[in-house]
């Protein structure tokens, strides 16, 4: 079994990784198991942000390490808030600040113009210093809603409106999001990979 630390300590995205992830030979283990603080994220995109993690990850662990980095990202305000989606309503903000302020923020603006998407870029990195880590991103199209409804997920998923099925992110099911959601799609391209080029054979 290939054991990997996964570079967050976001209860809901360690859920979703464990669950995609678990029926293939990994193990694996979260940094906060191991005592590994958060490293900052300083860089200015997505891909920069996610290596900085799982290097820093994989450095102090010694171990292969993924990391992920998403956000959402809204057309109407020219593709914010993107790599702060987290810290949208300040350093401190939770989900419910966000949320809020993006509502506020689109207050005039109808729901045929509220597009956006969720973008996910995942990083594999075999060791720390490894010059060209593996790269596999995704998108989730959607629009924001004007209030939130369900119950289910994180983030902006009370707000991410998905027409397909004529409801949030938040009313899916674990199993429902996982298959389409930007993260879901973005592992299954990790683990394809992993499986033919990555794994010891």
């Amino acid at each position: 079994m290939s054991r990997i630390v996964l570079a967050s300590n976001n209860i809901y995205k360690i859920r979703e990784f464990e669950e995609i992830l678990s029926s293939e030979d990994i193990e694996l283990v979260t940094q906060s198991k191991l005592n590994i603080q958060e490293v900052d994220e300083t860089g200015l995109s997505f891909t920069e942000n996610a290596i900085l993690k799982a290097r820093n990850a994989s450095l102090l662990a010694k171990l292969p390490s993924i990391a992920d980095d998403s956000g959402i990202e809204v057309d109407a305000l020219s593709g914010r808030p993107g790599i702060y989606s987290a810290r949208y309503a300040g350093e401190d903000s939770n989900d419910k600040a966000n949320n809020k302020l993006l509502l506020e923020e689109l207050i005039d603006i109808p729901l045929e113009r509220r597009t956006a998407r969720y973008h996910c870029t995942i990083v594999f990195l075999p060791f720390h210093d490894h010059p060209v880590p593996s790269i596999y991103s995704a998108n989730w199209e959607g629009f924001i809603g004007l209030e939130e409804k369900g119950d289910n997920g994180f983030g902006y998923d009370p707000l991410f409106f998905l027409p397909k099925f004529n409801c949030t992110a938040a009313q899916l099911s674990e199993m429902q999001k996982n298959d389409i959601s930007h993260r879901g799609k973005a592992l299954k391209l990790f683990k394809n990979d992993f499986l033919l080029k990555v794994r010891p054979k």
